[in-house]
């Protein structure tokens, strides 16, 4: 930015020294001041740098030409300053996947086991489409010509944000020029603009932080050293009214915390819990084989033969030795279900291909199973719940209320020209409506939504807007009375061909209804329209639509005499004598199938809560269309204003006790910020009361969703109207932004959860029995019944084979007919156990019947106590094979995990299965009749392998006499793989200087610094508090108090001292006759107001208030999320 004049540094001038002392203002610095809003920025600007000009100064460049391109000047400022870039999150390298994949609890026992094995191998012994405009970086504005800035990206705020450099001069990064033009100072670009800091936060950018971090702090002014944490980059300045705290802050920063790593999802630290166990169990049991062996060889040999040990002998001893260590080793790598790891891939990537084409864009692959245990659904309205595309839905017409869109034939002709020239001409011509682009898709709205909507009613009333658009262009259009906050009404004149002038206008009812003087009747005559009518036409129309969550817009005109041209800038004189037209009723609808998936919900045991920042009227609204809310249950429905007074402490902080006394009841959170929905999630998730811990899932899009979403178990981000920081946070990407997608992910969660369960409970009964015929028939025989050879087809190819066929079952509705398992509900239930024992007592029961007395009963040749390299027996070969064939049927018992007794329901829609079933028999034909010596197999004869098959359909008929057995019989049954308990909870102990283990915390305490920055600022003392709300409700009767949402956040409304009456500020404003009405409508109280107030009946159909209130209106105030 260079420049011509005198009174500015020339841009491409390079002074030598330090770098950041060539300019007047440090990285820090400039980061600190964008942190601040409105009032408080510009006062900052005037004080510290003396204008916006003094900052183009100290920068050495132009506030009218900017840089001038120097490449040794770009250099050092890009030194200085960054790059306007934000480095992606570093991926992981392939040796670290596999690094990551091998701390897995059944690998790590595996791997010891194999390096033993490995070790005794080396003994051998002898003869062995957008139009807006993104600004780039963040900066102040220098001159502008009505801006307006949508900041919803980043702070959640709908309305847009007007900027000027008297009131709110500060311009952000990541957010959308919508009106207007200006010129602005770049102040902070890459990672150190605000959307680069939140985008710090999560993850990205974390190479740069480290390099800056190495290189040191330079030492600078105290105040900038304790602001600026080189932690996250991020300055922290959010301790609101705690005095103490500021200092323990300080001792706490010079500690090195380490953090502790993110908690495992609900599976993964369930199946660590059972793999551990398992792990302890074989290791005992395989230590209790080697020594039985020993000790039994030794007595025997050296006691009760009585012989010496000789040194000739001591090869064969050896070699003795060895055998009963292989054993061991097999004892526990049979022990141990190294098949689960595979089974969890598998299951999760095959329900991962799968989600995507249910809309779910699965981005952390734990995210799956996660979300088959959530118990509660946090999620947003606006295009998630509804369609995100306002509609025409009630009408009232010709003194007639149509509760539907009306036949254009009942609407008399000149009426209805009317109503088509007031929307088409009284209209931004930006806004149209385009057709699909899909077959079979939604006309797509482009340009103003209330418009649109309109535009929306003509074409239901098979009307043509384009065509009077074409007829009457822009250019023609002889005055416009363009829409704004004070206006809240649009109005257009056109000049006839007479001479006379005509004007159409269009508004808030209760805003236009008020200069109608007359209004058309069903025949199309203008008739007289007094008080009373409006009052009664407000108590029959308007306030039913208001009560269903509409917002209503009045359609009017006025005809102006040829002769004398009226005074156009008289704007109090042109807008009144008014003819109505007609009322209409708009919303946003709710999704056609979002009703019937939230039923699913809730069937499913599912608790569905709707956080939005809209006002609470059309949140209640919403919610009980949706099915949210239901009539005579008793839920809560409270704005986040109120939610903070009632779980915050006198000092502003959140006390869990009181929040475990609202959320179970709470259903809507209307006028919610994004900290409010923090709050909730982190409440809920930390939360113990109840009989299981809940797990959370959240739906967001706004940068500002940011930290919820991470906070949450599961995070959806929207993937159509989600922005980049949203997606990043997230753990699923909705790629429809559509509800229902959630209980599809849910029904896969269930799904995979199911099939982990499924695998284990016939993988354990394959271990239990191996263990127990291994050791028994090592301690009795002194050698195992199944080789090692065989146990490795048992437990590596065929489990192998059995977690591909039992985590590929297929999800079905039935899963969502059964409550969430929750987080510490054990991962073998007391039914899988009694499946698990029932089979494992069948398999031990038969193979040592054949162990012991096989071979009698099939009339062949012993295969115990045969010597050390003899040949396959028989015997052994038809224990080996009846083994397999139990196991294979009893792999279709396991395919039902709940006590169901049709086994085989739907085998068939699962082909894997089927193939893996039969491709295991006919291999282990193979195996039997030509294995021979590798396999320790001799060849069986048809009528031995008739008895194996038949021993092993037995396992069909025993599974349904164990399926007759009660659970409440086998009280004695233990679970196992339980979650986090309660207990576990108490008793964890924290790094120090940590209050908690919780990323997500930490993150939302550097990264709502926008919301936050201000509370420092404030004086606990009352008479500060009571001044300022008393200034508060003077800047509520600007309009301009609607502009940003940084009004209200950079104070604590809530945060009173205990002596104060914590009324709503509604009931606070007694002087104000609105005020009043509003509390007799809305049943508010003076003094202190119940712990349940007003929005906490979630279906109050008497509300009389439009949902969209006049900003001087008390009721705005509500509108405005703490």
């Amino acid at each position: 930015m260079t420049n011509n004049s005198a009174d500015h540094h020339p841009g491409n001038s390079v002074a030598e020294g330090s770098h950041e002392g060539d300019f007047g203002c440090s990285v820090v610095d400039l980061r600190s001041l964008m942190e601040l809003r409105s009032s408080e920025a510009v006062t900052r600007i005037n004080d510290t740098y003396g204008g916006v000009q003094n900052i183009c100064k100290r920068l050495k460049t132009s506030p009218v030409e900017g840089l001038s391109g120097n490449p040794a000047d770009l250099e050092k400022r890009r030194q200085v300053f960054g790059q306007n870039f934000i480095p992606p999150k570093k991926a992981k390298t392939f040796l670290q996947l596999v690094w990551e994949a091998l701390q897995d609890v059944t690998l790590i026992i595996l791997e010891i086991a194999a390096i033993i094995s490995l070790g005794l191998s080396f003994y051998h012994p002898p003869g062995g489409d957008n139009e807006r405009d993104l600004l780039p970086a963040d900066g102040i504005l220098i001159q502008g010509n009505d801006l307006k800035i949508d900041e919803s990206s980043l702070t959640g705020e709908s309305d847009h944000v007007k900027k000027s450099l008297e009131k709110d001069p500060m311009l952000l990064s990541g957010t959308h020029v919508m009106e207007g033009s200006g010129r602005m100072v770049v102040t902070a670009v890459g990672i150190n603009s605000q959307t680069g800091i939140i985008f710090t936060l999560l993850g990205a950018g974390e190479g740069e932080e480290e390099k800056k971090a190495k290189k040191g702090k330079k030492p600078g002014a105290p105040e900038n050293r304790n602001k600026a944490k080189t932690q996250d980059g991020v300055a922290l300045e959010i301790q609101p009214l705690k005095s103490q705290e500021g200092v323990e802050n300080e001792e706490k920063e010079k500690k090195k915390v380490k953090v502790p790593k993110k908690e495992k999802s609900v599976l993964q630290g369930k199946l660590t819990r059972l793999a551990v166990q398992i792990g302890k169990a074989g290791l005992i049991m395989s230590a209790i084989t080697v020594i039985i062996l020993v000790l039994y060889f030794v007595i025997d040999t050296f006691g009760v033969q009585g012989r010496s040990w000789l040194a000739e002998c001591t090869p064969i001893y050896i070699q003795y030795f060895v055998k009963f260590f292989i054993i061991g080793v097999t004892v526990l790598v049979v022990a141990v279900p190294e098949g689960l790891p595979l089974a969890v891939t598998i299951s999760l990537a095959y329900s991962v291909k799968k989600m995507m084409k249910d809309n779910n864009l699965v981005r952390h692959l734990d995210a799956c199973e996660t979300m088959g245990n959530a118990t509660a659904i946090c999620s947003d309205k606006t295009g998630t719940l509804t369609m995100n595309r306002m509609t025409v839905v009630q009408a009232y017409v010709g003194d007639t209320h149509y509760r539907q869109i009306p036949d254009p034939e009942a609407i008399i002709p000149k009426i209805l020209d009317l109503i088509v020239n007031g929307v088409a001409i009284n209209s931004a011509y930006t806004s149209k409506i385009l057709p699909p682009e899909k077959e079979g898709g939604l006309p797509r709205q482009v340009g103003n939504k209330t418009e649109c909507s309109l535009l929306g009613f003509v074409l239901d009333l098979k009307q043509d807007y384009q065509a009077v658009r074409s007829e009457v262009p822009e250019e023609k259009l002889y005055k416009v009375y363009t829409f704004n906050s004070v206006r809240k009404s649009m109005s257009t004149v056109l000049k006839n061909p007479d001479g006379s002038f005509r004007m159409y206008s269009k508004g808030a009812s209760e805003i236009i209804l008020r200069k109608c003087t007359k209004i058309l009747d069903k025949n199309g005559e203008a008739r007289v329209f007094k008080v009373k009518d409006r009052d009664e036409m407000v108590k029959k129309v308007i306030e039913p639509m208001a009560c269903h969550g509409l917002r209503t817009i009045s359609l009017a005109f006025r005809d102006f005499p040829a002769g004398v041209e009226p005074d156009w800038d008289s704007e109090n004189e042109i807008l009144t004598d008014l003819t109505s037209i007609a009322v209409v009723g708009i919303e946003d609808p709710v999704r056609p199938e979002v009703p019937e998936a939230i039923q699913k919900c809730q069937r499913a045991g599912i608790t569905v809560r709707m956080v939005t920042g809209d006002n609470i009227n059309t949140a209640r609204a919403i919610a009980t269309k949706c099915g949210i809310l239901l009539p005579g249950e008793d839920f809560l429905c409270l704005e986040g204003k109120e939610f903070n007074r009632l779980i915050r402490n006198e000092k502003g902080e959140v006390e869990q006790e009181q929040l475990d006394k609202i959320w179970p009841k709470l259903r809507v959170l209307a006028r919610s910020s994004p900290t409010d929905k923090h709050t909730l999630v982190k409440g809920i998730i930390d939360s113990t009361v109840g009989e299981q811990r809940q797990v959370v899932a959240v739906t967001g899009d706004g940068t500002n969703d940011g930290p919820a979403l991470k906070k949450a178990d599961v995070g959806f981000a929207m993937g159509i109207a989600g922005t980049d920081v949203a997606k990043e946070a997230s753990d699923i990407i909705l790629t429809d932004d559509n509800f229902t997608s959630i209980v599809k992910a849910v029904m896969w969660g269930r799904n995979v959860y199911d099939s982990i369960s499924k695998f284990l409970q016939f993988q354990l009964t394959v271990n239990i029995v191996a263990v127990i015929v291994a050791f028994t028939g090592a301690c009795i025989t002194q050698d195992s019944p199944l080789k090692a050879v065989q146990m490795l087809w048992v437990n590596l190819i065929m489990d192998t084979f059995a977690s591909l066929a039992l985590a590929t079952e297929p999800p079905s509705e039935s899963l969502l007919l059964r409550r969430p398992y929750g987080r510490n509900k054990p991962l073998i239930s007391r039914t899988m156990m009694k499946n698990i024992l029932g089979h494992g007592v069948y398999q031990l029961t038969i193979i040592f019947t054949l162990l012991f007395a096989g071979e009698k009963f099939f009339d062949i040749d012993s295969g115990r106590n045969t010597p050390l390299h003899s040949p396959p027996t028989e015997h052994y070969t038809i224990v080996f094979n009846t083994f397999v064939m139990m196991q294979l049927f009893n792999e279709i018992n396991a395919r039902k995990i709940h006590g169901e007794r049709n086994v085989f329901e739907a085998i068939f829609r699962n082909p894997i299965f089927c193939t893996v079933v039969l491709g295991t028999f006919v291999s282990q034909i193979i195996i039997v009749e030509f294995g021979g010596k590798p396999f320790s197999c001799s060849g069986l004869t048809l009528s031995q392998w008739f008895w194996c098959i038949f021993i092993g359909v037995g396992e069909l008929l025993w599974g349904q006499l164990i399926c007759s057995i009660p659970n409440n019989q086998l009280k004695f049954l233990k679970e196992a793989g339980h979650g986090t308990t309660k207990e576990d909870i108490q008793d964890e102990e924290l790094p120090e200087g940590l209050d908690e283990i919780d990323h997500a915390e930490m993150e939302l305490r550097r990264g709502q610094i926008l919301w936050f920055r201000g509370l420092n600022r404030i004086q606990t003392q009352i008479k500060v508090v009571n001044a300022f709300r008393s200034s508060l409700y003077e800047g509520l009767e600007k309009p301009e108090s609607r502009s940003s949402i940084h009004n209200f956040m950079t104070h604590p409304e809530f945060i009173l001292e205990e002596d104060e009456p914590q009324t709503s500020f509604v009931d606070s404003a007694e002087e104000d006759p609105e005020a009043d009405g509003l509390k007799k409508q809305d049943g508010g109280s003076s003094g202190r107001s119940s712990p349940l107030n007003k929005n906490n009946n979630a279906l109050d159909d008497d509300l009389t208030e439009d949902a969209t209130p006049v900003p001087e209106s008390p009721l705005h105030s509500l509108e405005t999320s703490v």
